[in-house]
């Protein structure tokens, strides 16, 4: 009996995949869900407001009810549970700002054949780290968004009790710092990133109430001298954008600047051994190709080792709550 044919419905569902997100994309920054908080809309009253045309705008509003980010009601469209919840601006769990980031990377995404011929980003890092004003406001902003809800398990992971100093290494907004101040009334935080994050991360902490206890300090983590004696140093969302010879050099660091007993956290989407897996962390390693100079994605298991080899008396490994790609890999100095 001859095998059975594969299924070619993930090819065609891969090759049309950038229908559903650039369809999100451009709700978002329409400011469609926003249009529609709390009540319904036709799409006659839509269009007049996005400047839209009416046809067009149906067949567009009749996509997002399928994509689950609209309800089509008698009255009108209205957002669906899922973007009431989250794509509508001023609430909790907002992700907006995430996504103009990711839709300010969409024709980058386009340039993978170049960045594979050349090796160099698509993006230049500059365009989103000070170049550009709005694209580095949107990349800061959509960080801090995504760090919320990353920022709201990570401190859960780790127990910073009896710890006082804090050092938040490429730390952007300072989000993760200012969610683990709130949590321990005691620790003090800096943070170290590039100028032009530093300028708005004072604004983003003071809106989580934590201005007395986070730092902001303007740096390059590549260069800059860091500051002795903390009791904990944390390496977020850092070593993606780096080559294994920065990261461990940058451990180095952390470990000199800790006092005896103190704890290096470094948290990142990271791949299972051998790098092909989960396929969020392959797709990620490509994302950073595109968008830095040495951007890709490592394994926790090599990240521990380099942690091990640099000195900590022992390390660990722990998973972010699911869905959450994220990994933190815990480092104990001796």
């Amino acid at each position: 009996m001859n095998a059975r044919a594969p299924d070619p419905a993930p090819i065609i569902q891969l090759s049309t995949a950038y229908w559903a997100s650039q369809t999100l994309l451009t709700a978002n920054r329409l400011g469609i869900f926003e249009h529609l908080a709390g009540e319904s809309r036709t799409a006659a009253e839509l269009a007049a407001k996005l400047g839209t045309e009416v046809r067009a705008t149906e067949l567009f509003l009749k996509a997002c009810v399928a994509l689950g980010l609209l309800e089509r009601r008698e009255d009108g469209y209205a957002n669906s549970a899922l973007a009431a919840t989250f794509l509508v601006p001023g609430r909790p769990g907002y992700l907006g700002n995430a996504l103009r980031y990711s839709d300010n990377l969409y024709a980058t995404w386009g340039s993978l054949e170049q960045s594979l011929r050349s090796g160099a980003p698509a993006l230049a890092p500059a365009s989103y780290l000070g170049d550009d004003a709005r694209r580095t406001r949107d990349f800061v902003y959509g960080m801090h968004d995504r760090a919320l809800a990353i920022g709201q398990a990570l401190v859960t992971l780790v127990d910073l009790g009896g710890h006082t100093r804090l050092l938040d290494i490429g730390g952007g907004p300072g989000t993760y710092s200012a969610l683990f101040a709130r949590r321990y009334p005691g620790l003090q935080a800096t943070v170290i990133d590039l100028p032009p994050v530093v300028a708005l991360a004072a604004e983003i902490i003071a809106s989580l109430g934590a201005g007395d206890a986070v730092t902001a300090r303007a740096g390059d983590y590549l260069s800059c001298e860091l500051p002795a004696e903390q009791d904990v140093v944390l390496i977020s969302g850092v070593f993606h954008r780096e080559r294994e010879a920065v990261c461990r050099d940058l451990i180095d660091r952390a470990l000199a600047a800790l006092v005896p007993g103190g704890l290096l956290l470094v948290s990142d989407v990271f791949a299972d051994a051998g790098g092909v897996s989960p396929a969020f962390a392959t797709l990620f390693g490509l994302n950073m190709l595109l968008t830095a100079r040495d951007g890709g994605v490592h394994a926790d298991a090599d990240v521990a080792s380099w942690m091990e080899e640099a000195g900590c008396q022992r390390t660990e490994r722990r998973p972010f709550p699911a869905p959450m790609p994220h990994r933190l890999v815990i480092g104990y100095k001796s």
